[in-house]
């Protein structure tokens, strides 16, 4: 496969990570989308219910909640379910706050939608020092229609 152009990303904190893509065109909250001690996508109707994030690379538009949220990230690296990175269209203080304390790779913005071009089950590097996302494979397909 053809390398793909790096989306470049506004803001960035953490070590450089691999890992499968968990991607939804939906907000994400760690209170009250996430099942904190599973690791599963779990509010009903949410675009990745039932999608575990542990040791994923997140990619949502958008992260939702304040302090509660945030300290919740420490939780869910404590716990081990934890994903290697949030990339977020937009964040807050507190989630980027809570995200580094925990040692959770998190990024905000990007120069180019990674709806067009990264899926879930894609792999893909986040590497916060040149501010980039790259996708490095496409997932294959697990029988028809997936």
């Amino acid at each position: 496969m053809k390398t793909a152009k790096p989306i470049r990303l506004k803001r960035a904190f953490g070590p450089v990570v691999e890992g499968e893509a968990l991607v939804s065109t939906e907000g994400f909250s760690p209170r009250y989308d996430l099942d904190r001690w599973s690791g599963l996508i779990s509010r009903p109707g949410h675009a990745l219910e039932g999608h575990n994030i542990k040791d994923k690379i997140l990619i949502t538009p958008s992260a939702k909640g304040g302090i509660a949220a945030g300290w919740a990230f420490y939780d869910i690296r404590a716990k081990g379910i934890a994903p290697r990175a949030f990339v977020f269209g937009v964040t807050n203080p507190v989630m980027v706050q809570g995200a580094v304390f925990a040692g959770i790779t998190i990024t905000e913005g990007w120069s180019a939608s990674p709806y067009d071009m990264i899926r879930t089950g894609d792999m893909v590097r986040v590497d916060p020092a040149k501010k980039t996302l790259t996708l490095i494979s496409r997932h294959k397909a697990r029988g028809k229609g997936k």
